[in-house]
């Protein structure tokens, strides 16, 4: 279930349906680092996750501490702080995701992902390690993936992986490999400009990185931590 996002459709308690507040869902993302971030309407909660054994087992929850402006956000945080602490059964019914703990049941339909290929990508941050730094103001970047093969257009320069006359990427789960084929022009532009095509060759140069996409958003991260926000 890794880079999928569920949003709640029911929500029953002692075999009765649970009101949640009003304007709100139950939302449970699994990241492709194996974590789960839950939220109820106000605070997040997250931690490691393990499906094994059809329980679902988050270790260390913790929760961030926003003041909720309805009091019964706050309850609602709790509730489903207390039923992940459960360690609740889980299933999969085709989209529907249906966890059960000792007295609750919450029904959960799968969120449509962004697509990888046929999308124009456009990078929102730079990512080195675990920080994200903002885009130069003006600047723009762009990264698709169409028909099997990249294209990039940074602050300056362009290029593809097509013009190599390399073969085209390969997909395994939330890796993309496509080696050293990618070509771009080699101009010389002003530093904001170059750093966009730096922050976007030291993204591929490995030619391999993982990808995760969380609805409109999608992270690039070679194995060196170096790495790319964009948005379609």
């Amino acid at each position: 279930m890794q880079g999928k996002v569920f949003t709640s459709t029911s929500v029953t308690e002692q075999g009765k349906p649970r009101t949640l507040v009003e304007g709100t869902r139950i939302e449970l993302r699994f990241t492709a680092d194996g974590r789960l971030i839950a939220t109820a309407g106000c605070n997040q909660l997250q931690g490691p996750v393990a499906l094994g054994g059809g329980k679902l087992a988050v270790t260390g929850l913790s929760t961030t501490e926003m003041a909720c402006p309805d009091p019964g956000l706050h309850r609602q945080d709790e509730w489903l702080s207390g039923l992940l602490d459960e360690k609740p059964s889980w299933r999969l019914d085709d989209t529907t995701l249906v966890l059960t703990g000792a007295n609750a049941e919450v029904v959960l339909a799968a969120e449509p992902q962004a697509s990888l290929e046929g999308v124009t990508w456009t990078v929102e941050g730079f990512i080195t390690k675990d920080v994200v730094s903002s885009v130069p103001e003006g600047v723009t970047g762009t990264i698709s993936f169409k028909d099997g093969f990249i294209h990039v257009q940074g602050g300056c320069n362009s290029g593809s992986t097509e013009v190599s006359g390399a073969g085209k990427y390969e997909v395994d789960g939330q890796t993309i490999t496509f080696g050293d084929s990618l070509v771009t022009t080699a101009m010389m532009c002003d530093e904001d400009k170059m750093k966009m095509d730096g922050a976007i060759h030291d993204t591929l140069a490995l030619g391999e990185v993982t990808f995760e996409i969380d609805r409109d958003t999608m992270i690039l991260r070679n194995a060196n931590g170096a790495g790319l926000q964009l948005r379609k």
